[in-house]
This record gives C-alpha cells, structure tokens and sequence, in this order.
C-alpha cells in the first residue's frame, strides 16, 4: 500500500518562514517581533513569500549576492504560475514554503488577490528591463513592489480590504521603504546595469548626491502620510509600523549624510539605533492620534483602484 504523503504542518512552514526574514531583513524582523502572535506570523509568511520571489527574479540569495540573470522570463513564468497555484484551494500544496507560506496566508486573511498579483506585475517590470521615466512612473513601480506590500500588511493587521483611506496611508509606507532602498543602492544597481532614477532627473544632469537627497525627500514625504494611517491600527501594529517607518527612514537619511562616500560600503542601521526607534515607536504609538491628527493627502502620488 501506498504510504500517505506528509505534507509539511503550518508551525513548520512559519519556522521556515521566520528563518527567512532572519536572514533577509534584520530591520522589518525587528519590527515584526512587536506583533501580535497572529500577525507575526503571517507578517513572516508574508515576507517569505515576497522574499522567495524577489530571489528568484535576481538571482539572490536572501537578498544577498544578486548574479546576472539569462532566464528572467522562465523565471517570472515560476513565479507567476506558483503564486496562482497558491491562491488555488486552501489544501492545494505547492511544495515550496514560500508559495505555501502565501497559500496560508492568503486564506487566513481577507488580502485581495488582486494585491498579490499587482506584486507579480512588479517582478515583471524588471524582467522587462524597464526604467522610470518619469517620477510617477518611478512611484508607479515602488507601488508594485513595496507599496502594495503595504496594503497587504494593513489587511493583515485588520483593515477593511475596501478601506481605501487607511490603504492609501500603507501604500505610502511601502513606497517610502523602497524609495529609502533606491538611495541606499544607487551604486550597486548601476554596476549591475539597472536604473531606477528617472530619465528626466538623468537629464537634469544631477549629481549622485542630488539624487539622494531627492529621493530621500519624497520617501519622508510618503513616510509622514504613513503615520498618520496608525491612527486606524490597534496599539501593537501601530508601534511596529511606526518602528519601521523610523528605521527604514534612517537608511536614507545615513545615506545622505554620508555625501559621496555613502555607497563605499552598503549603508546599515546599527541595533543600538533599532532599540531606540522601537522605544520612540512606543510612545508614538500612544499619543499617534494626537501627534498624526487626519490630513489630506496632498500632493501624493494615489495607488490605482479596481
């Protein structure tokens, strides 16, 4: 007789998703622990699935090392094709954690699937060797890839799927994240031949400095609209969002206090500086009603709708 198939549990899949943020993030690892339990552990199965298709798409491992990729669009067909087997039926294993990390995640919570396949259509940005030409364009893509992420976690932490408010603040956390990443990286994306500055910006002739500082500009931007969304979140997922917000936004800041010597070595936020935002975090948390009181958001670039 045939011996049945053990799939792995859902404490074994969120093992394997925790060694993942481990490994890839320090930064939103701290920030997950602030969680609660329920939420941390989808915040973890979120990112390992968003990990995993980020390496697949770069040829890295855990962020780290990215190679030359020859097969970018085998890869996204991977990805596309795992992603959709996991938003399948609840019981409909894939055999790789990260996909089975989104497959439960997906099904715990009410994350519009849309949402996930608009992070897909990120991955196929870059297969298609795209870059910015302007900055909506620019906002455009960090919406693929960071800001619905945003949108997601919000789900996650209790946000109604149809509360385009208080998703509109959470995309603008995931678009600051990864403008303070674009900043960080300038260096290391042009040596591998991408481009995520937009090409009337290039023609402006700026420097890598002046680029820095306006990218880090618009990430504070986008950052301060995100502080005010906590207002809607409870206590615990308030304090991580505004922990990360203060620890990602001090990439980008390092890095342009740092001139021309900021991409010598790759810009990392110590965790003495981690403890202090997460402390800081708690007491914005607290009084986030009063210190982020509802503004319009103005002047922002706005996530599309259905």
């Amino acid at each position: 007789m045939a011996q049945a198939v053990q799939f792995p549990s859902r404490a074994a899949i969120v093992a394997t998703a925790h060694e993942a943020i481990a490994r890839g993030s320090q930064s939103f690892g701290a920030a997950s622990r602030l969680l609660g339990r329920a939420t941390r552990e989808r915040a973890w199965l979120l990112y390992a699935w968003c990990r995993r298709c980020d390496d697949l798409a770069d040829g890295q491992d855990h962020g780290h090392g990215a190679a030359p990729i020859a097969d970018a669009g085998a890869r996204l067909a991977t990805i596309r094709t795992c992603t959709e087997a996991a938003l399948g039926a609840p019981q409909q294993w894939i055999g790789d954690p990260a996909f089975d990390a989104l497959r439960i995640v997906v099904h715990e919570t009410a994350i519009p699937h849309r949402f996930v396949r608009d992070l897909v259509e990120g991955f196929a940005l870059d297969a298609a060797g795209w870059r910015p030409a302007d900055e909506a364009d620019l906002l455009r893509y960090c919406y693929h890839v960071a800001g619905v992420v945003g949108c997601m976690m919000a789900v996650m932490m209790g946000v109604g799927p149809r509360d385009d408010a208080t998703l509109d603040r959470a995309c603008d956390l995931g678009i600051a994240f990864q403008l303070g990443n674009i900043v960080r990286d300038l260096a290391a994306d042009a040596d591998a031949g991408r481009c995520y500055v937009p090409a009337d910006w290039l023609a402006q002739g700026l420097s890598r400095v002046e680029v820095a500082k306006r990218l880090a500009d618009r990430a504070e931007a986008y950052a301060a609209s995100a502080r005010v969304g906590t207002r809607m979140l409870s206590f615990a997922s308030a304090w991580a969002v505004l922990a990360a917000a203060g620890i990602y936004g001090d990439i980008a800041r390092r890095v342009v206090a740092r001139g021309d010597r900021a991409w010598l070595w790759r810009v990392r936020v110590p965790a003495w500086s981690k403890l202090g935002w997460i402390v800081r975090a708690w007491v914005q948390a607290l009084g986030r009603r009063r210190l982020y009181p509802e503004t319009p958001r103005s002047g922002l670039w706005t996530r599309p709708k259905e």
